[in-house]
């Protein structure tokens, strides 16, 4: 999904969710999800990617996999985070399943603590779509982890 040139700050409510979901973007780029209480005053609401959130948040079966993406966390990270995007709608992972996906060691401790901090500092939540995680830890909220679950069958 090409968002050539988009920069700012796009939020809508969604009543699946009981809050915000807010979509950062640089460059084109999204570079942050949130979840606020309610709509920023200096947001606006209109994006193709919050359509698609909404979509997702209905029906459980959107794939944001071509949503252009610009991750500024360390490359080790990067690696736990693309390993996390690939996860497929409706399936699930556990934390040691995720660390061999990244081609880390699940047996290694530094790396199941890098797993678990890219988890908890996820920028993109929904996108990068650590709810699939089970056991954690979230960087989505528990309402919207529960409804993301439920609607994708988890």
């Amino acid at each position: 999904m090409s968002t050539t040139g988009t920069s700012g700050v796009f939020a809508r409510e969604y009543d699946a969710i009981g809050r915000a979901v807010e979509a950062g973007f640089a460059g084109g780029k999204l570079i942050a999800v949130s979840f606020p209480d309610r709509v920023p005053e200096d947001a606006e609401g209109d994006h193709p990617v919050l359509d698609r959130i909404g979509d997702h948040l209905a029906a459980g079966d959107e794939r944001f996999d071509d949503v252009e993406i610009g991750l500024t966390v360390p490359t080790d990270e990067r690696r736990v985070l693309e390993a996390l995007r690939e996860l497929p709608v409706g399936e699930s992972s556990s934390v040691s399943r995720l660390t061999r996906l990244a081609g880390l060691d699940d047996n290694d401790a530094e790396d199941l603590e890098l797993v678990t901090r890219a988890l908890r500092e996820n920028p993109l939540p929904i996108v990068l779509p650590d709810h699939r995680v089970e056991g954690g830890p979230y960087a989505t909220p528990g309402k919207v982890r529960t409804t993301l679950r439920r609607v994708e069958g988890l």
